[in-house]
């Protein structure tokens, strides 16, 4: 079988350092019965490892390359392929379908160039994740992770951090891929959490989150300016006059909240 060249539009950077693998299969302790699905298996570097642990595990590959490759490698009973985005793969149907609990793990080093719009389908499915292990460019973890007040911290944090507890585990430098990165690489524990306030309508809190940070320099009652009234800032003991990334998530779900219940978004 030819070597596979990594596509640059899929985002392929393939892990080969076995000390980082064996470090990462540690993080997530596979279990024989967990159902695991990994996104962007790749060459199978975390596969074959997480297979020597698993009874099965699901695996979603949009490269027909590699869906070819990997069919060669492994029965089909022990690895589910299956060929598809990503950004558009239905992972509450395959809970359904493979998890009696209703929830499954996901695990993978997801492509840098979707990352975030990938981490934000993902975020859809929440109540049906028992949690994450993804590989991804150490510049995006961090915001991920970041407090409020950070310079990191940001509509990517508000909104994860409001689906998921989440901890940065280790750091990935580039040379442990082919071909190497221009970045340096971390992996990122993500735990679905219940919020201690949930938002009344999921949808307007991320409008008014990208609204919010939609001009990181301004203040809030600029950014928000049409959107949210002096008063209700006033209303629920919040300075307008600070920036978006001064803002905890909680005030984010509480300011929404209560336009929603006063005049809507």
């Amino acid at each position: 079988m030819k070597p596979h060249i990594p596509r640059k539009r899929f985002g392929q950077n393939f892990l080969q350092d076995q000390g980082v693998i064996r470090d990462i299969i540690s993080c997530i302790n596979p279990q024989s019965n967990d159902a695991m699905v990994e996104i962007g298996p790749g060459l199978a570097a975390l596969t074959q490892p997480l297979l020597d642990k698993l009874n099965t595990l699901h695996a979603v590959e949009i490269d027909r390359d590699i869906v070819a490759n990997l069919t060669g490698r492994f029965s089909a009973d022990k690895l589910v392929i299956h060929n598809f985005d990503a950004l558009k793969f239905d992972f509450r149907a395959l809970a359904d379908q493979i998890a009696p609990s209703g929830q499954i793990r996901l695990v993978g080093n997801l492509p840098y160039n979707i990352s975030t719009p990938l981490l934000f389908h993902l975020a859809e499915f929440a109540s049906q994740i028992n949690d994450c292990h993804f590989m991804l460019q150490n510049e995006v973890v961090l915001r991920m992770v970041a407090e409020p007040s950070n310079a990191d911290y940001g509509r990517l944090s508000v909104m994860l951090q409001y689906h998921f507890h989440m901890e940065k585990l280790l750091d990935v430098p580039p040379d442990a891929f082919f071909p190497p990165p221009k970045v340096d690489s971390a992996i990122v524990r993500m735990i679905p959490r219940p919020f201690e306030l949930q938002a009344t309508d999921l949808a307007a809190l991320e409008k008014l989150v990208a609204q919010a940070f939609s001009q990181r320099r301004k203040t809030l009652r600029n950014n928000l300016k049409g959107v949210v009234a002096d008063a209700n800032f006033e209303a629920l003991g919040i300075d307008s006059g600070i920036r978006p990334e001064n803002l905890p998530v909680l005030d984010y779900v509480r300011l929404t909240n209560h336009i929603q219940a006063n005049v809507g978004i």
